[in-house]
Parts: structure tokens; C-alpha cells; sequence
């Protein structure tokens, strides 16, 4: 378990790493970070990359800074290029679940059947625009909302609209949050701190999700439960 530990620590000090990486590579720096956005949100193998969090810390970093100047990095020409890293990767996700989606469920796997994959279509054809939109700001399941949204086989051009606005607002939201607070004085000496705020933050949808679902069982339980021994 030792391999937790630094990747905990590049999490919780991700500004300082990305400071790093802006320091030895420049302007190539735009494509590092397109690259990540693109993986984690377009391989479903890859949900522990940074989202959230790196698109905080590099909005921080495109601010002008009393001690350094000017940054190299400009943060509307990041909003460009990471969310078109976005888009593209919940395209690709999509594109690998549609593709391989089908034959994973013509499998002999009790769990996956045709039955499990037509539901999983009609929920997306019902929610997927929520879903889509929603899953963005929620850590590992917008990695992996994409893929069954293509294994479900959701209308493509209503997916791709959907995921063009998640992706903007996403993006737009952590990365001009950063732009703005970023260098805000109790932020940059809690940096760690914010990184666990907006972790928390992000969860707190899927939490919720979980905690109305199981109150929602529990109470068509307890009906069922009255209906079949009232009288």
C-alpha cells in the first residue's frame, strides 16, 4: 500500500506539482494538461487522474502573480483547449462503449445480458441528459457515465449535446473558480485543504443520489410490507 502515499501527496499539493511542471516545460504545458483531461474522462481505466482539482489548480496558475509576473499560461486559451479535452474524451468513451458495449453483453455472464443493457438504454434515453450534464462534477463517475451511456446505446446526437454542455460548464466553473481564489492568500496557504473542499463537494451529488435511493427502497419496503399485513 505503500504506492498510496504519493499519489495522495500529488492530490493534496497538486499545486505546487503543476507549478513544477509549468517551470520545466512552458507552454508545452497545454498539452499535458490536455492530455490528462482527455484520459480522465476518456479511458474508463483511468478514473484516478486529477479533474476537478488540476483544472482548479491550473486556472490558479494562469493568475498574474505580484512575485513572478505574468504566468505563461492564459486561462481563457485553457478554457479552450481543456474543453475541447472534455468533449472529446466523453466522445471516445462513449465511442469504446457503443463499440464493444454490445458484445460484452452477449456474453453467457449472469450480470450481463441483453435485459441489463435495454435498461440501461431507456434510463438514458429518460435521464441521460441530466445524467451526463450531472456526472461531470462527480469524481469516477464521469468516467464512467459516458461509457454505459454508449454500451445503452443513447441517441449519439443527443449525448454529444449534452456532453458539449457538462463540459463547458465543468470546465468553465473549476478553472475560473481557481483563476479567481486560486491565489487568494488563506487558499494558496490551504491549498490541500480546498483540494479536499472541492473533493468533498463533488461527492456530495452521488451521496445524495445513494441516500434518496436507499429512502426511496426502504419506504416502498415498508409499504409493501403494511399493504400485505393491514387490514
Amino acid at each position: 500500500m505503500e504506492w498510496i502515499a504519493p499519489i495522495v501527496d500529488f492530490f493534496l499539493h497538486l499545486d505546487k506539482h503543476l507549478a513544477g511542471v509549468l517551470s520545466d516545460y512552458g507552454t508545452w504545458t497545454y498539452f499535458i494538461l490536455f492530455a490528462i483531461i482527455f484520459c480522465e474522462t476518456g479511458f474508463v481505466l483511468t478514473p484516478i487522474l486529477p479533474g476537478d482539482s488540476l483544472l482548479f489548480a491550473a486556472g490558479a496558475l494562469a493568475t498574474i502573480d505580484a512575485e513572478h509576473g505574468p504566468s505563461p499560461l492564459n486561462v481563457h486559451a485553457l478554457f479552450l483547449i481543456l474543453t475541447v479535452a472534455a468533449i472529446l474524451g466523453d466522445s471516445v468513451n462513449y465511442t469504446v462503449g457503443a463499440y464493444i458495449g454490445p458484445r460484452v453483453f452477449r456474453t453467457k455472464l449472469p450480470l450481463l445480458n441483453q435485459k441489463h443493457l435495454e435498461r440501461t438504454r431507456q434510463f438514458y434515453e429518460k435521464h441521460g441528459g441530466k445524467t451526463i450534464i450531472l456526472a461531470r462534477f462527480i469524481p469516477i463517475v464521469r468516467t464512467f457515465a459516458p461509457f454505459v451511456a454508449g454500451v445503452g446505446a443513447m441517441n449519439y446526437r443527443r449525448f454529444l449535446a449534452y456532453n458539449a454542455i457538462g463540459g463547458v460548464l465543468w470546465v468553465a466553473g473549476f478553472l475560473y473558480l481557481g483563476y479567481f481564489f486560486g491565489n487568494v492568500k488563506i487558499v494558496k496557504e490551504n491549498f490541500s485543504l480546498a483540494v479536499l473542499a472541492i473533493v468533498i463537494l463533488s461527492v456530495l451529488p452521488m451521496v445524495y443520489e445513494l441516500w434518496a435511493a436507499r429512502s426511496a427502497r426502504k419506504a416502498q419496503a415498508a409499504a409493501q410490507t403494511k399493504a400485505g399485513t393491514g387490514h
